[in-house]
């Protein structure tokens, strides 16, 4: 202790019992805040001005704006001149924002300013408009920045549409007779049953008439094939089309050759476009509920009612034919439970048979036409009309859940909403479009107008679609066969190709050479499996 100051404290402490204990300054708040010397440093106020590059660009501006030189001209001759307009800092206000110059490209970088970076955060056209407007003035400023905000890439790959389901309702051909036309899907995800756990349901869009057959999975083409043969073929024939999803069974190279053989259209719906096979999806969603209320406490017993939902549906009376599925494909209403009373009967003549019947099948004609006229009315509603012309640019949207970026992203909720653009190289019916996918796409190429978005601005950026959760490319696995044929009058070797990740019944035959020339590291020599 050397200072009198010390000396002083000590004497006034004798007189006392303490204990002196360090505390730490952050738990010592108001001694700390005394003893620290106040910082001298200055905190100014944050406040938004504008660069001087800018500034420079704008006052430029002026040059070659006449409209802007006559009005400075004017506000030189009289302040008052202009009562909206002063000349402040060397450049030209109207009602305290500033005026910028007829130069198309500054005032573009000024909208991109207020839109793309951060703070803009590509906000929608008002927001964007109310902002720029309350520090800079143009005429038509509204209209630049609409159109600017609606041809930003960013925006229209990564913001919803606000506008009506795109693309009105295009209903099938109506057709001409039962099991002519008929349309397939699988139930799947069902506990096991006897074995069982997916339902094959066949839909004849006539009658509106349906199949419904127990399968196992995983099931190949060939069992889903030999499925049909058993119980559809053999009760009503050979149909003249199948419409489907793009179930892998039903894009099978093995599916596609034993209907095509036999003279079947196949008709597959468009990528992320159920609806095509809408009227199946109703028939699963039937099934579903009828078996959900059967079986709801024994669900491994749906297997025994499954005979039981396919008579209830096709018993029931249908709104669109005015009359139960079984009626219109029989002829007569389905036979009823109840005691029978015998009574005197008359028997019909067979030309009075056939006239009930076509009469019957006409009547069903109509009202399969007036239901889906009222149909179409009731859906186009929501719907809005859209169409390209070949060679515009559209976006394309895929489902999150079905796609995957190349860094395999584990979320997809920020993933973009649309991919592209891409140019549209052909129309495909009356709403669906092919487009110009890269090489390296696995999706098909045909989408429906709902999945499309047009381009907009003369700026096109190419960009990659993601990976997506389909089959991967095709690798040989095994040879199962050799055979010599004739091509262009010469005598050429073909092998029998079992292909990795396909069941045998889809091998293919491909030539010795294209092998060669596609898979450079498969050996073809002695690869024969049994």
């Amino acid at each position: 202790m050397t200072t009198p100051a010390q000396h002083l404290w000590v004497v006034k402490l004798l007189g006392y019992d303490y204990d002196i204990e360090y505390k730490q300054g952050r738990e010592n708040v108001p001694a700390d805040a005394l003893s620290r010397i106040p910082s001298q440093e200055l905190f100014a106020l944050t406040t938004s001005t504008i660069s001087t590059t800018l500034m420079e660009e704008v006052r430029s501006s002026y040059a070659n704006d006449p409209v802007i030189q006559s009005i400075l001209k004017d506000l030189q001759s009289s302040a008052t001149s202009h009562p909206h307009y002063t000349w402040v800092h060397d450049h030209l206000n109207r009602k305290g924002k500033v005026v910028v110059g007829n130069n198309r490209a500054l005032r573009s970088q000024i909208i991109s300013m207020f839109h793309n970076s951060a703070v803009g955060g590509h906000s929608g056209m008002t927001v964007t408009s109310k902002t720029l407007s309350n520090l800079f003035y143009w005429k038509g400023q509204q209209k630049h920045v609409r159109q600017h905000v609606r041809e930003c890439i960013v925006c229209q790959r990564n913001k919803h549409e606000n506008v009506a389901s795109p693309g009105l309702l295009q209903p099938l051909p109506i057709p001409i007779a039962p099991f002519i036309d008929i349309s397939m899907d699988f139930v799947e995800g069902l506990p096991k049953s006897e074995g069982k756990d997916v339902i094959m349901v066949v839909v004849d869009r006539f009658s509106k008439y349906a199949h419904c057959v127990a399968i196992s999975h995983p099931y190949t083409a060939t069992i889903i094939a030999r499925a049909f043969m058993d119980n559809i073929y053999k009760l009503h024939g050979t149909p003249a089309t199948i419409t489907s999803d793009r179930d892998p069974v039903f894009i099978s190279r093995f599916w596609n050759e034993l209907f095509s053989n036999q003279g079947v259209n196949l008709h597959h719906s468009t990528a992320y476009h159920p609806q095509t096979d809408g009227q199946t999806e109703v028939v699963n969603k039937c099934i579903e509920h009828y078996l959900r209320c059967m079986t709801g406490e024994r669900p491994n017993q749906w297997a025994k009612w499954l005979p039981l939902a396919e008579w209830w549906y096709n018993t029931n009376y249908h709104s669109a034919t005015k009359m139960t599925p079984y009626e219109v494909l029989y002829g007569f209403p389905p036979p009823l439970h109840i005691p029978y009373f015998s009574k005197d009967s008359a028997v019909a003549s067979v030309d009075d048979y056939l006239t009930t019947k076509e009469a019957v099948i006409q009547q069903v004609k109509a009202q399969l036409q007036i239901a889906q006229n009222r149909m179409t009315t009731m859906a186009n509603k929501k719907r809005s009309d859209r169409s390209f012309e070949i060679h515009d640019y559209v976006y394309l949207k895929l489902q999150p859940y079905r796609q995957q970026t190349t860094s395999f992203r584990a979320s997809q909720k920020l993933a973009a909403k649309y991919y592209g653009p891409y140019q549209v190289i052909a129309k495909v019916g009356a709403v669906a479009y092919k487009l110009e996918l890269p090489s390296t796409s696995m999706i098909h190429p045909v989408f429906h107008v709902s999945q499309l978005k047009k381009h907009v601005g003369n700026r096109v950026v190419q960009q990659s679609l993601p990976m997506v959760n389909q089959e991967p490319a095709l690798q040989p696995r095994a040879i199962l066969d050799r055979r010599m044929t004739r091509q262009n009058n010469q005598a050429v070797s073909q092998v029998l190709i079992h292909w990795d990740g396909r069941p045998p019944a889809d091998a293919t035959w491909e030539f010795n050479e294209v092998l060669k020339l596609r898979f450079p590291q498969f050996n073809l020599e002695d690869k024969v499996g049994f």
